[in-house]
């Protein structure tokens, strides 16, 4: 059984994510928010046919294909930054934490895109007003979780905060498979929520300080499945860095 996500209307999006720590929106609510329309996102889906294997699953797997960029959002601009590494402490990361991890840029056609640069100043917005208006250091992952080998791992390091101030979880398309259930908990209390985002573009927001998150194992349902998400994480004060 799928369970259907706690959908929220823009408008109480401050609110919910005050008193909760986390929202989903709608892709119509995303195309609000972005101001793009679905066609423009829509637009942007077939960069996810062209990533690269990621050559660092510590499990052994090869169901993760993906690419990454850094930007700095401040006053309703997006910057990109110089190519660098994705790196994230073992506290926030037990499996592949520690460790500098170099991926292939997104597409500069995905990058140039006014839909691309309409969803990283929404995300800024959200959270400029949940932490206070300032400039936000952004890092974005185009991920596909496939099931060539008959599983696919969307988070092989389990439930987990990622040392962030906001994480996003866009679900941009899934085909062919069963599993995915996105999973939310409070950090420090018991309570938590489970749903499978199905519809393209619906959106996950996470306060990290305050929950952790997981998505279930994928399993095919057909010759080839997979499931595409977009990740943008916001951080203050810089990126997240080996500090060498």
């Amino acid at each position: 059984m799928i369970l259907e996500p706690p959908y929220t209307y823009p408008e109480q999006l401050p609110g919910l994510m005050r008193r909760q720590g986390y929202a989903v929106i709608s892709p119509r609510a995303v195309c609000e928010i972005a101001n793009c329309d679905q066609a423009s996102l829509d637009a942007l889906r077939a960069s996810w046919d062209d990533l690269a294997p990621d050559e660092y699953l510590k499990d052994g797997g090869h169901y993760r294909r993906r690419r990454h960029s850094c930007f700095v959002v401040e006053g309703g601009q997006v910057t990109q930054v110089a190519h660098r590494a994705h790196w994230q402490p073992v506290e926030y990361n037990a499996l592949h934490g520690g460790m500098e991890r170099w991926f292939e840029p997104i597409d500069r056609h995905v990058i140039h895109s006014p839909a691309w640069n309409g969803l990283l100043i929404a995300l800024g917005e959200v959270s400029s007003d949940l932490k206070g208006e300032q400039p936000w250091f952004v890092e974005a992952h185009q991920f596909r979780i496939d099931t060539d080998g008959g599983i696919g791992r969307p988070t092989p390091e389990g439930a987990h905060r990622d040392g962030v101030d906001l994480v996003a979880v866009f679900l941009v398309g899934r085909e062919a498979i069963k599993g995915g259930e996105t999973r939310v908990f409070e950090a420090a209390g018991p309570a938590g929520q489970r749903f499978t985002l199905t519809e393209p573009w619906s959106l996950l927001l996470l306060d990290d300080e305050r929950v952790i998150h997981e998505s279930t194992p994928i399993q095919p349902l057909g010759a080839h499945g997979f499931r595409d998400t977009l990740v943008v994480t916001c951080r203050s004060g810089g990126f997240q860095d080996s500090g060498q």
